[in-house]
């Protein structure tokens, strides 16, 4: 089965939250807790006021892993960050749709590179505005906070997430049942027992699931949550 699959529910721990003086050593302890995905988190530091993580560091660090590398673009101009990361190998892309004019013309290219590709929106980027490109993306990558501001004590994740989620769930029935939907945001572990009934299979892993002290610890835990969320599915 595909790691991919619409069958598997499972967090992808972001890069940019594990101790980057021990980031391989990190890594590795993620596999080893039976993690299949990394979320690579692209910031040009304008459109997400953030301090980027180089690509050096991804290129090096990719074959070093057995972990499939999903990355998000959060950039003014994404066309050259896409470029440096199928260059790199990654297994999926998703950019920000409000960040270029040529949004399926960036996923034609993304897929001619024998990539996944999908779209990322911001929180108050309404669902209406995947209508006419859903058919093409094989995921949509829900931010459930404002891209940058993960850190921000006041940022917290908006309240009608929940309602985005089903909103996005009847356009993705309607239009490519196999697209998957990914959340990003201080992703809890109460996030992952309540949005598997929603139909979201990705979670973004931060600091608020996932501790870099504790890295087997939390996988578990959130290896828990996944568990209660599937089994109420249906109810």
């Amino acid at each position: 089965m595909s790691i991919f699959s619409k069958d598997v529910f499972q967090v992808s721990p972001s890069l940019i939250c594990l101790d980057m003086t021990d980031v391989l050593n990190q890594v590795k302890e993620l596999e080893a807790a039976g993690v299949n995905l990394l979320h690579i988190d692209i910031l040009d530091g304008h459109f997400s006021p953030s301090m980027p993580l180089g690509f050096e560091l991804v290129k090096q660090l990719k074959p070093k892993t057995k972990l499939a590398f999903e990355c998000h673009v959060m950039a003014k101009d994404p066309e050259y960050f896409v470029d440096e990361l199928i260059a790199c190998g990654v297994e999926q892309i998703a950019f920000h749709m409000e960040t270029t004019d040529h949004v399926d013309g960036l996923i034609n290219k993304i897929h001619n590179a024998g990539i996944r590709a999908g779209v990322a929106i911001k929180p108050s980027t309404p669902i209406s505005s995947l209508e006419y490109i859903i058919e093409k993306c094989d995921c949509v990558l829900l931010m459930l906070i404002n891209p940058g501001y993960a850190s921000s004590a006041g940022e917290s994740q908006v309240s009608y997430a929940a309602r985005k989620i089903m909103d996005l769930q009847k356009l993705i029935s309607r239009c490519n049942p196999n697209c998957l939907v990914e959340v990003d945001g201080r992703i809890s572990l109460k996030n992952m027992e309540d949005f598997p009934q929603y139909g979201v299979n990705l979670y973004v892993g931060g600091t608020t699931c996932i501790k870099r002290n504790d890295i087997g610890g939390s996988i578990i835990k959130v290896n828990e949550a996944l568990e209660k969320g599937k089994s109420n599915i249906g109810r």
